[in-house]
């Protein structure tokens, strides 16, 4: 009891003694769709610790509400303004047609259609980047509301530019930025290991895999200098000093943090102001529902098999949803598949349709045995979690590459949307459900993922807070951002080597001429 009394007693001096800065107001500019679910959860967190919360976002929002108990928000106009949801699906019967090129080529036509979307993305993100700016009565409650960090995820660039402009401390909650993975922007990536966003490549790679990396790595430096860059040079040039573009302003940032561990992501070069909170939106499992618990537990000893393809899209084709419910009917387990859309004539008596599933509460019930999932990142994080092997069916952008990390590690199977058949996906969900390998491989990365002195969402608040304590972190950024880009890579220096080496050349062999005219004067002075 007294042992008790003390750790108690502990616990609350470490609170006491431990810094706090609750009460700070913080600016947050998200994204909405799935990356919001993430930001909702920091969100709450840092409310629950006395910080007073304002969000930005779309009188047309998709996910984010107008009104909510942990934060305030101001409508102002976002990207959701001008696009909508069908946009996704149909860009997704683009890329399943573009999947049935050859391996090599497939991943650049697909990249193209991807530049596209974002070119007229960041076409509306910088028209409403400059109507926020160029609003003075929106501008003066900004800056009366003093505001003491900015947070956003800069897959959209409106977050960077205010907070920038507002001169506040940010902090990214990142993954994806401009047009690729995060730390290909900010960190050192060479391209002979770390593959480059969509290139749909390992970190081993023979000469074939390089050249293609390679290209992917041109491809998206003229993506980002052409095709994404004009469209703020206007707005800089009105707002701004001289010389600033869009990246200056994100390597500006003070702390990154990435949605990413490195028991999911391959090893590459990092910097100091990264701190990885990849899972962080993990949380234990919850009781099910009386009606979908007693689903699961009508299963027996075979179990269920859960199916979700994400939260934008929904348009997959006829064919495929009637495969996939022919070969579903042949299993001896359960099936809770989210669909929506026509219920497919071959489903069979086992396959529960819902419109919508508690997916990390059945991910982590002891009855699931597999996961179909389209590869995106929370479902990705969810099954390294819980330990739950994956059956992948990637759709749009980074989903391929997040399978392959899964399937690399011996953890994941992987079909192709655009040729699926009841045969193959009944033989790839079989191989999952019977071979030990898979269960195995992904609870072994379970458990790595859980080794952690400090969970992810804890990590998250502490470097916030760190963050907003500090009033920011430059001494953890890399003079490097500022470097011209000759002197980062030292050609001013190599080429002062080679000069002095070619006049050493020069010297040498003039010298040696000298010897050789003087040595032949003699020789024929004595003849």
């Amino acid at each position: 009891m007294s042992s008790m009394i003390a750790i108690i007693l502990s616990g609350i001096f470490f609170l006491l003694l431990s810094p706090t800065c609750s009460g700070s107001k913080i600016l947050v500019v998200p994204v909405d769709g799935s990356h919001w679910i993430n930001m909702e959860l920091i969100l709450r967190e840092l409310h629950s610790r006395g910080h007073e919360i304002t969000v930005l976002r779309s009188a047309k929002s998709w996910f984010i509400p107008s009104t909510s108990p942990i934060f305030n928000s101001i409508n102002v106009t976002m990207l959701q303004d001008e696009s909508d949801l069908d946009y996704y699906n149909k860009m997704l019967l683009n890329v399943m047609e573009r999947r049935r090129m050859p391996t090599f080529l497939r991943s650049f036509y697909q990249q193209h259609l991807i530049t596209s979307m974002l070119s007229q993305g960041h076409e509306i993100l910088s028209r409403a980047s400059a109507t926020m700016l160029d609003d003075p009565v929106f501008m003066k409650k900004m800056q009366d509301a003093k505001f003491d960090l900015m947070l956003t995820d800069p897959a959209l660039t409106t977050g960077v530019i205010l907070g920038s402009y507002l001169k506040l401390p940010m902090v990214f909650n990142v993954r994806w930025i401009n047009n690729g993975e995060g730390h290909l922007t900010m960190a050192p990536s060479p391209v002979s290991y770390v593959p480059v966003s969509g290139s749909e490549l390992g970190d081993q790679m023979d000469f074939l895999d390089r050249t293609k990396n390679m290209l992917h790595y041109i491809y998206s430096s003229v993506e980002q200098h052409f095709f994404i860059n004009p469209y703020y040079s206007d707005l800089f040039q009105r707002h701004f000093p001289p010389g600033t573009d869009l990246l200056s302003l994100e390597l500006a940032a003070d702390m990154w943090l990435m949605r990413t561990d490195f028991v999911f992501e391959f090893p590459r070069p990092t910097m100091p102001n990264v701190v990885y909170i990849g899972g962080f939106q993990c949380k234990k499992p919850r009781p099910l529902s009386d009606e979908l618990e007693a689903f699961m537990q009508s299963s027996g000893e075979h179990g269920v098999v859960v199916m979700s393809l994400g939260t934008l899209v929904s348009a997959l084709h006829r064919e495929a949803t009637e495969a996939i419910a022919a070969a579903f009917a042949q299993l001896p387990q359960k099936v809770v598949w989210r669909f929506i859309g026509e219920k497919p004539s071959s489903l069979g008596n086992n396959t529960l349709l819902v419109n919508w599933l508690p997916q990390r509460d059945l991910l982590g019930h002891p009855k699931t045995r597999a996961f179909v999932a389209h590869g995106g990142t929370n479902g990705m994080y969810e099954a390294i979690y819980h330990g739950v092997p994956v059956l992948g069916l990637p759709l749009l952008f980074d989903q391929f590459d997040n399978v392959l990390r899964l399937k690399v590690r011996g953890a994941a199977r992987v079909l192709e949307a655009n040729s699926l058949t009841k045969k193959n996906f009944l033989e790839a969900i079989t191989d999952i459900l019977e071979t030990p390998s898979y269960r195995e491989n992904i609870q072994r990365l379970s458990r790595l993922h859980h080794d952690q002195p400090m969970s992810p969402m804890d990590t998250a608040i502490f470097w916030i807070e760190y963050v907003i304590r500090n009033k920011g972190a430059a001494h953890l950024q890399s003079v490097g951002f500022s470097l011209p880009w000759y002197t980062y890579f030292s050609l001013d220096v190599a080429l002062l080597l080679m000069a002095l080496i070619a006049a050493f050349v020069w010297a040498s062999v003039s010298v040696c001429k000298i010897l050789c005219c003087r040595r032949s004067r003699r020789k024929t002075k004595a003849e």
